[in-house]
């Protein structure tokens, strides 16, 4: 379980997120919440790519800083953007990330043709990504975060910039990956969420909004209107 504990996170005097209490089991979970609201300092903090100003993030019971390499052994990570190099076909470039990740050579052409069937990308595997639409990109940067069998798979709006066809496909992806893992699911997109997630957290000035299914959601917020100005 990766358990998030009174973590607080400032830059100077500006706080982006106070107080944040969370636990993360396997299955789906979305981060919902507007740009700017403190998506993306958790799961950069949950990455190691940040420290809490307060408070700690612990992976059963251990604190995630300690465990050092042990922990990111764990992760995947698909950030917002990621980079990759246009002339590389997927084989090419997850075979490179698989170096970077200390992945041993044992059985990664089986493992690096497993994921890319994972995400549908079979028939272009040895096509070069300077071809690919948005929509094929995302899904060769979901295959390089899962290559290493992640038990925490974070993604930090995946779906920007994708069309209606391609959001379903990475929803159905995602959908069967929570079934073995932690996924978290960084979005300001209701869509995205709504028809996959185990559990709905939510945002607002800071603080934790809003941590439950989304029928509870729905049923607590039935019959409620909101301006927005």
């Amino acid at each position: 379980m990766l358990t998030v504990s009174n973590v607080t996170k400032c830059y100077g005097k500006k706080t982006a997120i106070a107080d944040i209490n969370l636990d993360f089991e396997y299955g789906l979970y979305g981060l919902l919440a507007p740009n700017g609201a403190g998506k993306t300092t958790l799961i950069k903090m949950i990455t190691t790519l940040l420290f809490p100003t307060s408070g700690e993030i612990l992976y059963d019971g251990m604190e995630i800083q300690k465990m050092g390499a042990n922990y990111r052994r764990l992760l995947g990570y698909l950030p917002q953007h990621f980079g990759y190099y246009k002339n590389n076909t997927p084989v090419q470039y997850l075979d490179y990330l698989a170096a970077l990740k200390g992945m041993p050579e044992e059985g990664l052409k089986e493992r690096i043709h497993t994921v890319i069937e994972q995400v549908g990308l079979s028939d272009s595997a040895n096509v070069k990504m300077r071809k690919f639409s948005g929509g094929m990109l995302q899904r060769v940067g979901i295959a390089q975060a899962i290559l290493n069998d992640p038990k925490i798979l974070i993604l930090d709006e995946p779906t920007a910039g994708l069309d209606p066809k391609e959001r379903v496909r990475f929803r159905n992806i995602l959908s069967a990956l929570s079934k073995e893992r932690t996924v978290i699911l960084s979005t300001h997109i209701v869509s995205d969420i709504e028809s996959i997630a185990n559990q709905v957290v939510m945002f607002k000035d800071t603080h934790l909004y809003k941590n439950d299914t989304v029928t509870n959601i729905c049923s607590e917020l039935e019959g409620c209107v909101y301006e927005a100005s």
